[in-house]
């Protein structure tokens, strides 16, 4: 497909130095570009959330049933409150 781009002068000038330079095409470093950069964009575009997980008995007896009022006092148990 063909497509119009305004590119820097500097930056059009390089990249024929550079495709001067491998023998390539400034077509191909343009789309080799744009290849890594969506690639990169995809993979930090997901999320995945950390392992958090640590090692342990599981629940508490105590906060087994969940109660606000239970766990917060254990949260707060010899702090003086």
């Amino acid at each position: 497909m063909k497509t119009t781009v305004d590119i820097a002068d500097a930056l059009l000038q390089s990249a024929k130095e550079v495709s001067a330079r491998e023998g390539t095409t400034v077509r191909a470093l343009i789309e080799e570009g744009l290849r890594q950069t969506l690639a990169k964009r995809q993979k930090s575009g997901s999320f995945r959330l950390r392992k958090a997980s640590f090692s342990g008995k599981g629940i508490l007896p105590e906060i087994e049933e969940g109660s606000w009022d239970t766990i917060r006092g254990l949260i707060y148990r010899d702090r003086g409150e």
